[in-house]
């Protein structure tokens, strides 16, 4: 039964694999009619959006946490 269930999850395992390499690219370098892309972000935006942005989301969580664990009676 073991080898049975390996077998199947190779299968599977490969059979995923082939579609998401035969699938078609997104195509984002084509735009499609009517789009309006707006302009690009400069360096500092882009790193304030997705390094510093996603840290302090983490960090106030975080507090958020930890707050009923400090406050001992």
């Amino acid at each position: 039964m073991d080898k049975r269930n390996a077998m199947r999850a190779g299968a599977v395992t490969a059979a995923a694999t082939l579609m998401m390499l035969m699938s078609s690219p997104a195509m984002a370098i084509t735009q499609d009619d009517g789009s309006d892309p707006g302009s690009g972000l400069s360096v500092g935006q882009t790193l304030g959006l997705f390094v510093a942005l996603p840290i302090v989301a983490f960090l106030v969580i975080a507090g958020l946490c930890m707050l009923p664990g400090s406050k001992k009676k």
